[in-house]
């Protein structure tokens, strides 16, 4: 039993450790793209328009954070950006249609946004994880 990982699969620890850090530095992206929504909001502008204005916000944070912190990418700036791009616009659609779905079924702006941030996460780690920052 090793003092680093506690008996457990070291692989498994990494992607544990990788995920925590994941979280914590999108807790960061998440504060930047609900502060700009807000700000939006009170401007007047569409909840949906105002989320996807945020969500840029939100994704320049998240891979500044994701390439320098959280993963160790093979390849350069240069050639996660594309993937990263890629992916962030299928992000941005989720976004968008989570959002559009669960406040036409009657959820309230911010919950809405709050349950379609939660159900990202998890596919946006993987996609990072096993594609974007590989």
């Amino acid at each position: 039993m090793t003092e680093r990982t506690f008996g457990l699969n070291p692989v498994l620890m990494d992607w544990a450790k990788r995920f925590v850090l994941h979280v914590a530095t999108g807790v960061l992206a998440v504060a930047m793209h609900y502060a700009l929504m807000a700000l939006l909001l009170k401007g007047g502008f569409t909840p949906v328009v105002a989320s996807s204005i945020g969500f840029c916000a939100g994704a320049l944070t998240r891979f500044l954070t994701a390439h320098y912190h959280v993963f160790e990418p093979t390849g350069s700036v240069k050639v996660t950006i594309p993937k990263f791009l890629l992916a962030l616009a299928a992000q941005g659609v989720m976004n968008s249609l989570l959002l559009t779905a669960l406040m036409n079924a009657g959820m309230a702006v911010w919950w809405g946004q709050v349950t379609t941030t939660v159900l990202m996460t998890f596919a946006n780690y993987l996609a990072y994880r096993l594609w974007v920052f590989r």
